[in-house]
């Protein structure tokens, strides 16, 4: 199809172009438009009651003419403004109709390519499309002959069509924006569904006049209550702890009462597991009594089980340290009168000292609650005592020590690994120390440690036991039938260590 030898006057381009217009358009969303069925009822009765061969729903945007229904006309999708009549119905803003009786003896569309090419159009009346306030298309009707005795009623039904599908644009765009507007309530309630399931809310909402309540399915798990059916909340108090229902009414009749929002914490029934719920009263008539509850339920037993471990470890802690208080200052006060010197107290002092410290960071890793034989060993011997063993043989079997054992023997090990290295096996790099021991199952659970020195220097038991001795006999004083046992054979140091275990 050639371009139209005249062009649109200005006063139809700018009616056309009008932003105002192109906006409302635009917000129906209906462009680039298809041919729509429902329209078709339109332009078949539009031509039916003219008595023409076509009838034509358009839509103009500001450079294309769009057709949503064409009858009498087939693969008819769009077509240039500049060849179209309906441009003029849009600009015609006084009249409620353009009729032209010969469009080849109108000058303005003499030399129309419609006109003057196939179909050879002669005759045309359109009514303007109106939606909100603005012009958007026409339903119009053609012929390829020229029509003098068309009925002022037929206009009149004309117009009537061309209201119908002014609403029936309307109606589409509310169906449209209410189906989008579904669609994503639907997806927020979908988003909402999987955000309380992952984290494992329970989301109810409680009917107070009827006292039904509408809930999740974890919600209802999380309580006890069956899996299918209504749920009422006199069914949720009973699902409750009985310790804990009375404290659950209350937080209600506060909520009620006074407006505060409702919070408690309780147990449930059947799994014993701790919850808290809270909730807020979103509705009440006019003499305010509520209406609607609305809240969740929250799991916080883990929360719960950590707070009592933090408890009992805490408790443990302050015992734990007050006992390595005291043992220090007794440790301190011991090695001075041993060492005046402040040198001498220093080095003897700082040894004993990093051995507790070292068994109380192995203690602290695990949250007081023991140690491996074997890292208590490794705390003296080095970490790779086993592997790579230097002057030692050590065997027996890796238990379990409790704290009070742990520190105890730690100390114990500290005083004869540095008095071997002074004085005993280990001073001319040439002895070994054996560290062996057997656990003794039954009613006097413990295990018997012995120590070894071989072929270091002569040994001569001491005139005056020192600070190591004394701790050595005594570190393990404090833990129920405890002994120690030291011997200076000429052939080395040894030492027998029985040390009481708790019954498994």
């Amino acid at each position: 199809m050639r371009e139209p030898d005249i062009p649109l006057p200005h006063t139809v381009l700018d009616a056309v172009a009008d932003i105002e217009r192109l906006d409302v358009l635009n917000a129906l969303e209906v462009l680039p438009s298809r041919a729509d069925p429902d329209f078709d009822r339109l332009t078949r009765l539009a031509a039916h009651i003219l008595d023409c061969e076509f009838g034509l729903v358009t839509l103009v945007d500001k450079d294309t003419q769009f057709f949503k229904s064409c009858f009498g006309v087939d693969n008819l999708e769009q077509s240039p403004v500049d060849a179209s009549f309906c441009a003029h119905t849009i600009a015609a803003t006084g009249q409620d109709y353009m009729l032209v009786p010969d469009l080849s003896a109108d000058e303005r569309f003499a030399k129309n390519p419609y006109v003057v090419n196939a179909p050879h159009v002669r005759f045309y009346v359109g009514a303007p499309i109106i939606v909100h306030g603005q012009r958007l298309g026409s339903l119009c009707v053609l012929a390829t002959t020229p029509r003098h005795d068309i009925k002022p009623s037929q206009i009149d039904q004309l117009i009537d069509l061309a209201n119908v599908a002014s609403t029936l644009f309307l109606l589409k765009d509310e169906a449209r924006v209410r189906a989008k507007t579904s669609a994503a309530l639907i997806r927020e309630e979908w988003r909402h569904a999987l955000t309380l399931e992952a984290g494992k809310v329970g989301s109810w909402v409680w009917d107070v006049p009827s006292g039904a309540v509408t809930c999740n399915e974890t919600f209802r798990h999380m309580h006890g209550l069956p899996d299918k059916g209504e749920i009422t909340n006199e069914q949720i108090i009973e699902a409750i702890h009985p310790r804990d229902r009375e404290t659950m009414r209350q937080a209600l009749a506060a909520a009620f009462s006074e407006g505060v929002d409702y919070e408690t914490e309780a147990r449930a029934l059947e799994t014993g597991r701790w919850l808290i719920m809270r909730g807020r009263v979103y509705q009440r008539d006019a003499q305010g009594t509520p209406l609607t509850l609305m809240g969740v339920s929250l799991d916080v037993t883990e929360n719960k089980k950590t707070a009592q471990q933090t408890h009992l470890l805490l408790r443990e802690l302050n015992h734990r340290v007050k006992n390595t208080l005291a043992m220090i200052q007794s440790v301190a006060r011991q090695t001075i009168r041993q060492n005046p010197d402040p040198k001498g107290f220093i080095n003897a002092f700082s040894g004993r000292l990093r051995t507790i410290s070292e068994v109380h960071v192995l203690l602290a890793d695990r949250d007081w609650s023991g140690v491996q034989l074997y890292e208590v060993i490794g705390g003296q011997f080095g970490p790779d005592f086993l592997i790579n063993p230097r002057q030692a043989r050590v065997e027996g079997e890796d238990i379990f020590l409790p704290a009070d054992h742990a520190l105890g023997l730690g100390l114990i090990l500290h005083e004869l690994t540095t008095n071997a290295g002074k004085y005993g096996a280990w001073s001319d790099g040439r002895g070994q120390v054996e560290l062996t021991w057997s656990v003794i199952e039954g009613a006097d659970r413990g295990i018997d440690m012995i120590w070894t020195e071989r072929n270091g220097p002569k040994v001569s038991t001491p005139e005056d036991s020192g600070l190591g001795v004394k701790l050595i006999e005594r570190s393990l004083a404090k833990i129920l039938d405890s002994q120690v046992t030291l011997k200076f054979d000429p052939s080395g140091v040894s030492a027998r260590i029985w040390l009481p275990l708790p019954p498994v």
